[in-house]
């Protein structure tokens, strides 16, 4: 079996938007990761990520009606395919497998 596994970068992104559910758009997405990593992304790489694994097929987007509050702006939300729920599988897979028995990492001693 020869699997090509998501990027970390990628992990993050589907998992973002599988925990936002109905609520995944630019903003929340950006959010999300910044809570569970730390670290901020520019939008500009956020959608051009978003965009690269919509082409790959491990997400979909629709835009949700207009809102006043965005001045008549439609948010795009994201939401994970088929594909990839999936491809999330098969790299936790790989994580616990790699993981397994391996209860503290420490500095070897000298």
């Amino acid at each position: 079996m020869n699997t090509k596994f998501i990027s970390r970068s990628e992990e993050f992104l589907l998992l973002a938007v599988w925990r936002l559910k109905e609520n995944a758009y630019g903003v929340t997405i950006r959010n999300q990761i910044k809570e569970a990593t730390g670290k901020t992304w520019s939008y500009g790489a956020l959608f051009v990520m978003l965009c690269r694994l919509e082409k790959k097929g491990y997400l979909t987007s629709h835009f949700a009606d207009p809102s006043s509050q965005r001045g008549g702006k439609s948010k795009r939300i994201f939401q994970l395919s088929p594909q990839g729920i999936k491809a999330l599988k098969e790299v936790r897979k790989a994580h616990e497998s790699v993981w397994s028995g391996i209860v503290e990492l420490t500095v070897p001693q000298e």
